[in-house]
């Protein structure tokens, strides 16, 4: 395996290190092609620190990767379909299995790697039959572009360097996990995760001020993009996992159409519910849980049998992703509360577009994946969950 910089503390120390990778890959004599995928979280952080739009962000960056040598700039929003219209189709298997299977529900959210690496190592088999088997937008996003972008390009997928802008450093853990390593090409499916604000240490690195950057047209292959638009999806800034797959089973499930979502903030707000009722029957009950004391208790309530949910949008970071470890600091006249809500105010900004109606995305299941829920699209956009087992030291045997 070469030039992998996805090294967690290597990445975090020197910016430098990302620079000189990228410019080592684009300069390759094995002539390497360069993609970079941006999340829609790091946008939005980028923006408030620079008083842009996150499409303006978008523009601008794509113009200085695109300077240091990148030669294609994608978005995970586009991935991010996949990842809500796959765990929209699991959650309707899951639900119709329910009565044979005990541990079909509830469905947990897959998307945070931080929490499926404590419930791996902490919960073990216990708590990961409950887990989506979707893969995250990042993940997404590297199947597809070592996969189909490869394909259509007539370049062999380890001829393919591709970076992830994430804001979460957990996103580095998740990319080096084997399951994302294509051992027939002896390459992973994402090579690089930089962070929100690691991309701005390497603009300071290059002295760029990003307001001042050329805007440069959006590549629209791997882009959720109307013009010079980007587009998001409704929901929280963790991706809206709650939010589409309440929707599409309300309607799928019981023919009810929900034109507006009812949360309820239950112990604190990073743990809220949301019911569906019908003639006084709960119909569906979905909750978001944030931050680690509250995923706590939730596993501690499936353990006793006492967890009333359908779905449970699970994240590590209180808030979820706009608040991710990896995102940009505030400034010293700014408290953290001020500059997460601007965040999340420009990430709420963006014009919502629904992943059924992506006529894009809708041909890829077609052309690329065959048919949705065919073998192909299970290989390539779901992943599986491993148990770590605790080390045992003599010092902690009872003789």
């Amino acid at each position: 395996m070469r030039n992998y910089i996805v090294c967690y503390v290597i990445i975090r120390k020197n910016v430098r290190y990302i620079l000189d990778g990228l410019r080592q890959q684009v300069s390759s004599s094995e002539q390497k092609v360069v993609v970079v995928s941006v999340s829609p979280q790091s946008r939005a952080s980028l923006a408030a620190h620079y008083g842009l739009s996150s499409s303006e962000v978008a523009l601008r960056l794509t113009s200085f990767l695109k300077n240091l040598g990148v030669h294609h700039v994608f978005e995970t929003g586009f991935s991010r379909s996949f990842s809500l219209l796959e765990s929209q189709r699991e959650f309707l298997e899951r639900f119709n299995r329910k009565d044979v299977d005990k541990k079909a529900l509830p469905m947990l959210a897959s998307a945070c790697p931080g929490w499926i690496c404590y419930a791996e190592k902490t919960h073990g088999e216990f708590i990961l039959p409950y887990i989506s088997t979707t893969r995250s937008p990042q993940q997404m996003m590297g199947s597809l572009v070592k996969g189909y972008f490869a394909a259509q390009k007539g370049v062999s997928p380890q001829n393919i360097y591709h970076v992830t802008v994430m804001p979460c450093y957990d996103k580095k853990l998740e990319a080096s996990r084997p399951d994302f390593y294509l051992s027939k090409y002896e390459t992973r499916e994402v090579d690089c995760v930089i962070t929100s604000g690691e991309v701005l240490k390497m603009l300071e690195e290059q002295n760029v001020f990003l307001r001042d950057v050329e805007p440069a047209p959006l590549d629209s292959m791997f882009s959720n993009v109307c013009g010079e638009e980007l587009l998001s999806h409704a929901g929280s800034g963790s991706g809206g996992y709650l939010h589409h797959i309440c929707k599409h089973a309300a309607k799928q499930l019981f023919g009810v159409e929900i034109e507006e979502l009812t949360y309820k903030t239950m112990k604190n707000k990073d743990f809220q519910e949301v019911t569906l009722e019908k003639d006084g029957t709960v119909l569906l009950q979905f909750a978001a849980v944030y931050g680690f004391r509250n995923i706590q208790n939730l596993v501690q309530k499936l353990k006793r049998g006492k967890s009333p949910y359908h779905f449970v949008e699970v994240m590590a970071c209180p808030s979820g992703c706009l608040n991710g470890g990896g995102q940009l600091k505030p400034s010293s006249e700014q408290s953290k509360k001020e500059l997460l809500q601007q965040v999340e105010e420009l990430y709420g900004a963006e014009r919502t577009s629904t992943p059924e109606e992506d006529t894009r995305v809708a041909e890829l299941y077609h052309s690329w994946l065959e048919s949705v829920g065919e073998e192909k699209a299970r290989l390539l956009l779901h992943t599986q969950y491993h148990a770590v087992e605790k080390n045992t030291s003599g010092l902690s045997i009872k003789w």
